[in-house]
């Protein structure tokens, strides 16, 4: 059975919310904020509110459209900021760029929602992630599929989400797979697996549909 060249460690990842004391009334104000809140309010509200909302096949992913539609009876400007897939940004500096360019032409369209109260104020809160390792490796793919069956969601989260903003702009999972097992066709699969469409527990189960193939078909 073909051996990593290096063994893929399982982290347990963990994020606490902290209050970043900044809050917003109107969608005008929200626009404001979001120009100077730190990288890792955006991330929260992004990529890792995903990981809270992992059960949801309908809806909203990120933070900011859920508060659009429910606070603000803004659903076109909230389609809108839905329609930004957090799996083309290597950085949050350029998925900030995008979510200010939305809301200022949403603003510029309908000037006289930017200072309608909404029902219920924005708070921005930042994502602080610890991770330790889970002592689970990998050094062959079907001990990867075997691990993949029992990790959490919230590892999970960690390295087929988050891990694009750490870079390459690749999953952890795609980037081992390519580079240490040498099988750059199942990483690419992989990587192609739909974040929006699917729960985080449907994305484990399309994970091992792809993989459990190549285990079955390695001597």
């Amino acid at each position: 059975m073909r051996q990593a060249k290096e063994p893929f460690a399982f982290m347990a990842a963990s994020t606490l919310n902290k209050v970043c004391g900044v809050q917003a009334s109107t969608i005008g104000e929200l626009l404001e904020h979001l120009r100077s809140v730190s990288a890792d309010s955006i991330f929260n509200h992004t990529f890792q509110s995903l990981s809270v909302h992992h059960y949801l096949t309908e809806g909203f992913s990120n933070d900011f459209a859920q508060w659009a539609l429910a606070a603000c009876n803004a659903p076109q400007l909230a389609e809108l900021l839905s329609a930004l897939d957090i799996r083309q940004y290597e950085n949050i500096e350029a998925l900030r760029a995008d979510l200010v360019r939305v809301f200022e032409e949403f603003v510029q369209a309908e000037p006289e929602r930017a200072g309608q109260r909404a029902f219920e104020p924005f708070y921005f809160c930042e994502a602080v992630t610890v991770t330790v390792p889970t002592g689970v490796q990998a050094r062959t793919l079907a001990e990867f599929c075997a691990a993949l069956e029992r990790i959490s969601v919230h590892t999970l989260h960690f390295h087929f989400v988050t891990a694009r903003l750490r870079g390459p702009s690749k999953n952890d999972f795609s980037a081992w797979i390519e580079d240490s097992l040498e099988l750059p066709q199942l990483a690419d699969r992989i990587e192609a697996i739909d974040i929006y469409t699917n729960t985080l527990e449907g994305v484990r189960q399309l994970i091992l549909k792809e993989c459990r193939p190549w285990v079955e078909a390695e001597p």
